[in-house]
């Protein structure tokens, strides 16, 4: 059986790769990667948030294509459903989908003014009040999920797609020095010390590239 590919981009600004990457990592799937570099046009206007659509990651495995980061993590459900992906109880399950659905359509303020940049810190960064309100979005989502599923993560014992879809927010809220309860805050240091986590972010800061539009203070 031939090793599934992972398309991904900037592992320093990719949000989006991130978060298919580790869903691929949490299912236990063997995988090569291909690397688009960030100065590639489609993949800039993408980082940007200027891209009509969102191409990357992309998943091709046993001669099927998956693109789109939530179908990624759908498909891998099914091909590795004991992973535990997705939660087993069809409550959690559905209420997991929702507030992975809420990440993959939401939070625009927070995506523009607090892009992805795991090499760069921010101390005392001014947080715009939209954007402010989409972090307290995201703090209350969390502590309901660690509330009503017991931890230490989102839902459950161990990592699954909604950790992987609110990882970057987990990076955003550090580069940015964003002021966050003790509970958000230990929720964080968990996925940063995440062996998935350790490998990728060691990979941003060895990134030479960069794309000047987001080292800037928005």
């Amino acid at each position: 059986m031939a090793k599934a590919i992972l398309t991904i981009s900037s592992r320093n600004y990719g949000a989006w790769a991130l978060r298919g990457w580790l869903m691929a990592r949490f299912a236990g799937l063997e995988f090569t990667e291909k690397v688009i570099p960030p100065d590639d046009p489609a993949m800039k206007a993408e980082m940007l948030l200027l891209a009509p659509s969102m191409l990357v990651p992309a998943l091709k495995h046993n001669g099927i294509e998956v693109w789109d980061t939530l179908a990624i993590g759908e498909y891998l459900h099914e091909v590795k459903p004991r992973a535990g992906l997705l939660p087993a109880d069809a409550k959690a399950r559905a209420h997991c989908r929702a507030v992975c659905g809420e990440m993959h359509s939401g939070f625009a303020s927070l995506r523009s003014a607090l892009p992805m940049n795991l090499k760069a810190r921010f101390p005392r960064f001014k947080v715009w009040s939209r954007a402010q309100a989409d972090i307290d979005r995201v703090l209350a989502i969390w502590r309901d999920c660690l509330a009503k599923y017991r931890g230490p993560y989102l839902f459950g014992k161990q990592p699954g797609i909604a950790d992987a879809m609110y990882a970057p927010v987990v990076t955003r809220l550090l580069t940015y020095d964003v002021p966050i309860d003790k509970d958000a805050a230990a929720y964080c240091k968990r996925i940063m010390e995440l062996p998935a986590m350790k490998e990728w972010v060691a990979a941003a800061k060895a990134e030479p590239d960069a794309i000047d539009e987001l080292d800037a203070e928005f």
